[in-house]
């Protein structure tokens, strides 16, 4: 054996335990892929933050990073874990009021019919039966009561493994604000993609994260929040669960928070209660419905923006294959696809016709 067929042999030998180790330390790393996540996003987040303190303490990356960490957490962390707590408390009394019959959406319904007797009469010339539609709402609550109720007590008992995954994801995050430019240097020059690719793929990694959690996540937890504040202003039962719908449903391309509150208008206006009704209609069409033409554009300036189709597709493929990291990995997913093949095309369009 020459030492050209050596050193062939070394090379691929390399190569497999390198991929193999990778492959390894990831599966050891799975029941932390969430906080690993979180604390990437939040560093690419708080980077700008982080820049302004290190020229505020004159260099010192451990001190900027200390304080630009305790800004996140104290600006986004606390109330996210506040609105946790509070919508599994409101999800297990819901569950327990439709559980004791003391909330029905049958019984809202057929009262929503008997106060609106043209609605009935639509729904029957269309071909829809409105017993079926009574039916279908009592199996829904029930189900979704029960979904609630599961996941609390889940919560509950896995409250030990949450905290210790926020601990992680703060602890990493810390690293990653304090020693992040070191890190990225070091992977460009490890990804064997080329220095123009690396970068490439770098920058779309930046600006679909900045703009899915700015742009999507933080306008739709202001939308909850909006939808939150004016149920519960309203005396409208179980706002915090509500608020969360919403902020969830605002994620979503084609729909939005008036698939939650519009019904509870309707509601109000069958009941006669035309002031709230009517608070209710004005402030979800002004305030929440404007919300997202005036936060977006601000949040993400010229950011990368995915067709509403592929956010759409890729945020439920996320949802249903990740949980909730899903709303983010999703559409971040999608960008890397489509920047690796607008990569191929570039490539190959430069290689021209054999």
């Amino acid at each position: 054996m020459n030492s050209i067929q050596r050193k062939y042999i070394e090379n691929r030998v390399f190569t497999a335990l390198l991929v193999l180790s990778t492959i390894l330390f990831g599966v050891v790393l799975r029941p932390f892929w969430g906080a690993i996540f979180w604390a990437c996003a939040m560093a690419i987040i708080f980077y700008p933050l982080q820049r302004r303190m290190l020229g505020h303490f004159g260099g010192r990356s451990a001190l900027a990073a200390a304080v630009t960490l305790l800004i996140g957490f104290i600006i986004l962390v606390v109330p996210i874990v506040a609105v946790i707590f509070a919508f599994v408390q409101e999800g297990t009394q819901l569950y327990q009021r439709i559980e004791n019959e003391e909330l029905s959406p049958a019984a809202l319904f057929e009262r929503i019919g008997n106060s609106l007797p043209i609605l009935p009469e639509l729904l029957q010339r269309v071909g829809i039966n409105t017993g079926s539609i009574r039916e279908m709402l009592s199996e829904s609550a029930v189900a979704v009561s029960q979904w609630l109720a599961q996941e609390a007590l889940k919560f509950g008992g896995n409250t030990f493994t949450f905290v210790l995954r926020l601990v992680l994801m703060l602890y990493l995050t810390f690293f990653l604000l304090r020693d992040g430019q070191k890190l990225v240097i070091w992977m460009r020059r490890a990804a064997p993609l080329g220095g123009e690719r690396t970068q490439l793929l770098f920058d779309k990694f930046v600006e679909v994260t900045r703009a899915t959690i700015k742009g999507n996540i933080i306008v739709a937890m202001v939308q909850g929040a909006l939808g939150g504040f004016i149920f519960w202003a309203l005396g409208v039962s179980a706002p915090v669960v509500w608020g969360v719908v919403m902020a969830v449903l605002s994620l979503i391309p084609a729909v939005g928070a008036f698939v939650v509150w519009l019904p509870v208008a309707i509601y109000l206006y069958s009941t006669g209660d035309w002031e709230r009704a009517t608070i209710l209609v004005a402030f979800g069409s002004i305030v929440i419905g404007l919300s997202d033409n005036v936060l977006r554009p601000r949040l993400v300036g010229r950011d990368t923006k995915l067709p509403d189709y592929m956010v759409l597709f890729s945020t439920l493929g996320g949802l249903t294959l990740m949980g909730i990291n899903g709303f983010v990995i999703g559409p971040l997913l999608a960008v890397l696809f489509v920047t690796f093949w607008n990569i191929f095309t570039v490539d190959l369009n430069k290689a021209g016709p054999e």
